[in-house]
């Protein structure tokens, strides 16, 4: 980023949100963190207990006395339930913290004077099946509440804007992994396995394949994409551009172990309804920023094993 910026991040003791924070913290940049730690964890969020404020976004009260206290030039809206398992088996609540606590949000950043640019937290689960890269002008069609109550979050990003006039930007996460994960996703399920001992890993299913960036790639492109000093309501996707199966991700973890990992397929893990394949078109983000990813999986991996294994 550009000159130091007041920075609230709601969501910021969560998997994203955390690297996220110490990435824009490492630059200098003022950090506040809103979570109310439902999945999120206060260790997480690198910033001292004066700038981290324990509160769900869905009480409208006390998310405008955050904003109001915090002043913040820039506000990041990463807080939602995002694990879609857990969003099929509670859905009221997955459309009330996604879609009434965003509401609550873009209203506190409406009524405080100080936000200059907003970025709202999307999904790439707002696109519908699809084989090859999905473009942002593709059409959506979200198969999972989840991606539903994110599809709608992006309609009140953009009403926001038209409201306020404040330049709001939507990013549609491809699938993150790296450290910290709070949610049991494939790659931590992996790493829990292969840290128990386990060498044939259960797994659910082996042939879809996954567009995966590391938080860091996604933290720089988040920082890329507001020093653009964009005008207006823009939509990006966040992925690598690369998707990988199931089996390819075990093969990575197998090569930084340097171990043969085998894999057996758990009934009781496997979804019925599944995409085949997820992957982003990011020649936008990189036209309109500059970015490019520099994480690759065996990176990624490696890193994660070192902090598991104690290598």
């Amino acid at each position: 980023m550009e000159q130091q910026q007041r920075v609230l991040i709601t969501g910021g003791a969560g998997f994203i949100g955390s690297t996220l924070g110490a990435h824009l913290s490492s630059k200098g940049h003022q950090v506040f963190v809103l979570d109310d730690l439902s999945f999120g964890r206060r260790a997480l969020a690198q910033v001292p207990d004066e700038r981290f404020f324990q509160a769900d976004i869905r009480d409208r009260a006390a998310t405008a006395r955050v904003l109001a206290e915090v002043r913040p030039q820039r506000v990041l809206h990463l807080a939602a339930v995002h694990f879609i398992p857990y969003c099929n088996e509670h859905p009221a609540e997955a459309a009330d913290i996604n879609i009434n606590g965003t509401i609550s949000v873009l209203d506190a950043c409406a009524a405080t004077p100080s936000v200059e640019q907003v970025f709202v937290a999307s999904t790439a689960a707002v696109y519908p099946i699809a084989d090859g890269a999905m473009a942002e002008d593709h059409a959506t069609g979200p198969m999972d509440i989840y991606g539903t109550t994110k599809l709608a979050t992006e309609k009140l990003a953009s009403e926001f804007h038209l409201r306020t006039g404040i330049p709001t930007t939507v990013g549609r996460f491809f699938n993150a992994f790296g450290p910290n994960e709070t949610n049991p996703h494939l790659i931590p399920e992996i790493q829990k396995q292969v840290r128990g001992g386990a060498r044939s890993l259960k797994l659910g299913n082996l042939d879809p394949k996954r567009d995966f960036i590391h938080t860091e790639d996604m933290s720089r492109a988040m920082e890329a994409l507001l020093d653009a000093r964009l005008g207006g309501y823009e939509v990006f996707n966040i992925g690598r551009g690369i998707e990988y199966s199931v089996r390819e991700i075990v093969e990575s973890f197998a090569r930084m172990l340097g171990e043969e990992l085998t894999i057996q397929v758990d009934p009781a893990r496997v979804r019925k309804v599944e995409r085949m394949h997820l992957l982003a078109d990011v020649s936008k983000l990189k036209r309109v920023t500059g970015w490019e990813p520099q994480w690759s999986i065996d990176q990624g991996v490696a890193t994660l094993l070192k902090e598991e294994l104690g290598m």
